[in-house]
């Protein structure tokens, strides 16, 4: 960021997306739910939550209602 602050669900964001980049986690992949992945990465649930809807908007991801959150997009 242009300011020097980088947001925590920006950097739990960043480093799912180098999983997914890398093949670490391909397509289909199920992504922890919130409560793991904020143990994951040591950040609140509401973290993790935050970074899942970034990773949705950056497209790698969809939340599938009772079914959990899958990578969608293949690394690019």
């Amino acid at each position: 960021m242009s300011d020097g602050i980088e947001y925590e669900y920006v950097r739990v964001a960043d480093l799912v997306e180098a999983d997914i980049r890398s093949g670490k986690l391909p397509v289909g992949a199920r992504l922890p739910n919130e409560r793991d992945m904020g143990a994951l990465y040591g950040v609140a649930g509401g973290t993790a939550r935050r970074a899942v809807r970034e990773l949705r908007e950056r497209g790698l991801v969809k939340v599938l209602p009772n079914k959990g959150t899958f990578v969608v997009a293949p690394p690019a």
